[in-house]
Formats: structure tokens, sequence, C-alpha cells
């Protein structure tokens, strides 16, 4: 029975993690928000709202590192660069709010996908 409120927790930690990230999606876009901390703020939100991953899940261990790791610790990132009263009104509304899917980051990763892979070719293809 220990282990049920640590799963409680996970799972507010999870909500919040989300509530969060529209937040962040909406920081990008309210005036009030610093341009520096629009940027990053945008760039975190594009990267955790695109449909695909940098480091696809089924890769043991790094798969799920990004998950894990990288995208709480841009959270925590952009929510220290937006001013306090700002990120309690954008929390508010992003609970109102449906979680928005990221064209922008989708076109992003699959750039880098792409290119990684051309290098991959351009460097080892027999000449």
């Amino acid at each position: 029975m220990t282990g049920r409120p640590s799963l409680q927790r996970l799972k507010n930690w999870a909500a919040r993690l989300k509530r969060d990230v529209i937040a962040l999606w909406l920081a990008a876009r309210d005036p009030r928000v610093p341009w520096y901390a629009k940027a990053v703020a945008a760039a975190v939100a594009a990267y955790a709202l695109s449909p695909i991953d940098l480091i696809p899940d089924f890769i043991p261990v790094l798969g799920y590192l990004d998950d894990l790791l990288i995208v709480p610790l841009g959270i925590w990132v952009a929510v220290r660069l937006v001013p306090e009263a700002v990120m309690i009104d954008l929390r508010a509304k992003a609970l109102e709010r449906s979680r928005p899917t990221s064209t922008v980051g989708l076109v992003g990763i699959l750039l880098i996908w792409i290119s990684a892979a051309s290098l991959t070719l351009w460097l080892f293809w027999p000449r």
C-alpha cells in the first residue's frame, strides 16, 4: 500500500507538466512575456507538443531520456523565465484549454532527422 501515494504523486507531477506545457505555449504568444522567455517557451512547447520525439521511445534507455529528463528540465527553465504573475495567469488559462499539437515541432524534428541521415550518408558513402 505504500506504492499508491508515490503513484499519485507521479500522476500529479505529470498533470502539472502537461498544464505547464500548455501555459508555455500560451506564454510564447503573450505580450507580457519578454522575448527571450518567449523563445525558450516556444521551443520547449513545440518539442513537448510535437507528435514525434527527437529520440524515439523504442531505443532502450535513451528513448525515454527526453521524456523523463530533457522535457521537464526545459519546462523548468522556461517557467523560471516567465514572470511569476503572468505564469499564474497562464496556468489558469491552460486548465481551460485542450492540448494543442505542434506542427512546427514536428517539422523541426523531421528536419533534424533528415539532416542527420543526409550527413551520415555523405560521410560514409563510398567514393
